[in-house]
């Protein structure tokens, strides 16, 4: 489907769209420097445009970086920190400040701006993840806008997104949204020549030339927005990178015309419960597998069985979820394992009719079931 055919059937047909703003968009941030004051004129006219796709019955969730940004020009600094603790300290001050502007963009429109600070581990969690989509509905029904943000007040390595594209990503693939749209300083995904690249049917080849710079405010760059449009397009969505400063660009987007970089989906749209186990949990560990046991699962859809299992890296208990290699290393699939990891040592590679004896307890059938694995 041509690129234009795609955005007039997809985008412009869209109910419901995640929204990514970044933080030099929201301070008006250039060459590494901040502005001494939050774009109020920004965040205006995204939320004119907002409402306005509001009237037309097109719910969106909006995910606003800017806290850290917002707090530097609270505090008059030119330069972001870069201690751990004082980053934090850094978005408490300027998360007030930035929710408030939304509230005072919002307000003269009828709308509500809700915040929602969020960690890495909210998306872990299967109920807490479940609890995040049922409260953004409530919200829409509210005549609210979900403000989303990751909540750098407490976020460490290990509970952090490392960006917001990534809870934008997850946030698309847990609300089922339409479509991902991450605004940005630059007008969408370039080619050699600096040429804006219209349309992208494979993420990963672009992955693997895209450079790896980021601003000297942002969190991310143009690599993690490719790794934010891979979990929308896998999930089934569309994703599309443009520049948010182009004028009326959210509506214009969903009006379906040409603007920025647009990521094709793919065919299959996973349900619920398969993207949170292949596309939002992270694996608790790695469980490797040999080449016919590969094959049975990319090409017959079987479950994974004791016997065909190599070996295993990572600590995890039944229930968690591990990500699934074949014998190059590859990742072929992610899935909910039956065994926790000191039992599956003990039964990788057997057959079924052993493993009941060395685990001196009735064995499940399967290492993973088939209803529990999702293949990438």
């Amino acid at each position: 489907m041509p690129s234009t055919a795609l955005r007039e059937t997809r985008l412009a047909a869209a109910r419901h769209v995640v929204v990514k703003i970044g933080t030099q968009l929201i301070t008006g941030g250039a060459g590494g420097k901040v502005k001494p004051a939050i774009d109020t004129g920004f965040i205006a006219a995204i939320a004119a445009q907002i409402a306005a796709l509001h009237q037309k019955k097109i719910r969106v969730t909006l995910v606003s970086s800017g806290a850290v940004g917002a707090g530097c020009v609270q505090l008059g600094r030119k330069t972001r920190p870069t201690d751990v603790a004082e980053q934090q300290a850094v978005a408490a001050i300027g998360q007030r400040a930035l929710v408030t502007r939304w509230h005072e963009a919002f307000d003269p429109h009828g709308l509500h701006a809700s915040q929602l600070l969020l960690t890495r581990a909210d998306f872990d969690d299967r109920l807490r993840y479940l609890n995040i989509r049922n409260c953004i509905a409530k919200l829409h029904e509210l005549k609210a806008v979900p403000v989303l943000n990751e909540n750098d007040t407490v976020a460490v390595e290990e509970i952090r997104f490392g960006d917001n594209d990534l809870l934008a990503a997850l946030t698309c693939s847990a609300l089922k949204a339409d479509a991902l749209i991450l605004l940005t300083s630059v007008p969408g995904l370039l080619n050699a020549r600096g040429e804006v690249i219209d349309r992208v049917d494979d993420v990963l080849d672009q992955l693997q030339h895209v450079r790896r710079a980021k601003s000297s405010w942002g969190s991310g760059g143009m690599q993690t927005k490719l790794e934010a449009a891979r979990v929308a397009v896998e999930s089934g969505e569309l994703a599309v990178i443009a520049d948010g400063r182009a004028p009326d660009v959210l509506t214009r987007l969903l009006a379906g015309e040409r603007l920025g970089t647009v990521f094709a989906p793919a065919e299959r749209r996973l349900g619920s419960r398969q993207r949170w186990i292949g596309l939002t949990a992270r694996p608790a560990g790695t469980v490797a597998i040999d080449a016919g046991a590969a094959e049975a699962l990319t090409k017959k859809a079987t479950s994974l069985l004791a016997t065909g299992v190599t070996g295993l890296t990572g600590r995890f208990d039944r229930g968690d979820v591990v990500m699934v290699c074949d014998p190059s290393g590859r990742e072929v699939a992610r899935g909910l394992c039956n065994y926790t990891a000191d039992e599956l040592r003990l039964i990788q590679g057997k057959k079924n009719q052993q493993l009941a004896a060395v685990l001196g307890r009735p064995a499940y059938r399967t290492v993973v079931h088939r209803n529990n694995l999702v293949l990438l």
